[in-house]
């Protein structure tokens, strides 16, 4: 299960790297932006309908534009992909990395005045990623959220007791791991929200930098 890949993207080093900077980005949102989940539209649905209940236009406007942002975040790297998918040089994936990175830094220079923008920019490229990397090492996964993580992490370590099938209770130790590296970031995320303010996520926009070095690596073993 664990042994050589073709694709450096699909890689464990790139989807720590990922899952870090998607707990990062929640906790950074929700702190330093007012209060809005960047990455896990679940959440923001519920707030949006919980405004438009109450009839909060500026609470349904809060609310709404993260969730379209990442609806156009996931059908422009549909596009991106269909695009570049033949590119040599680089890998289509690697465009995606790059574009968060930008993305990211342009958040930092936003005021808190910008706030709406600032989340508008921040699902966006959380869209990109979970659209872009969705499995590694053959595993399924989502790094921006958790909840489908936890739901397949324990599904299949149920299994394993049931049947002792040694590769599910790999897999789903992979999942914990992941969702841990989650919380990592999460907690990451909101100490140098503490420290550093708007300008914390840089941080996020270094770490990613990093993964798309990484990946011009065409090839893993890990």
């Amino acid at each position: 299960m664990f042994g050589k890949i073709k694709q450096m993207s699909e890689s464990m080093i790139i989807a720590i790297i990922l899952a870090l900077g998607g707990g990062f980005r929640d906790a950074y949102s929700y702190n330093c932006r007012g209060q809005v989940f960047a990455n896990a539209q679940t959440g923001n649905l519920v707030l949006l309908s919980q405004s438009i209940a109450k009839k909060d236009p500026a609470l349904v406007l809060k609310y709404i534009l993260p969730v379209f942002a990442f609806f156009v975040g996931v059908y422009l790297t549909e596009i991106i992909k269909r695009s570049c998918k033949e590119f040599q040089i680089i890998h289509w994936r690697q465009i995606i990395a790059m574009m968060e990175v930008l993305m990211l830094v342009a958040v930092g220079f936003m005021p808190t005045s910008m706030d709406h923008i600032a989340n508008v920019t921040i699902s966006l490229a959380c869209a990109m990623q979970v659209q872009s990397f969705r499995k590694f090492h053959g595993v399924s996964m989502a790094t921006t959220m958790c909840t489908g993580n936890l739901r397949s992490a324990t599904e299949l370590l149920s299994s394993y007791h049931f049947t002792g099938d040694e590769e599910k209770k790999t897999k789903s130790r992979y999942y914990y791991f992941m969702i841990l590296v989650f919380g990592i970031g999460a907690a990451l995320g909101a100490f140098a929200s503490d420290y550093w303010g708007i300008q914390s996520i840089w941080l996020d926009a270094i770490v990613m930098m990093f993964g798309f070095i990484l990946m011009f690596k065409e090839e893993t073993k890990w």
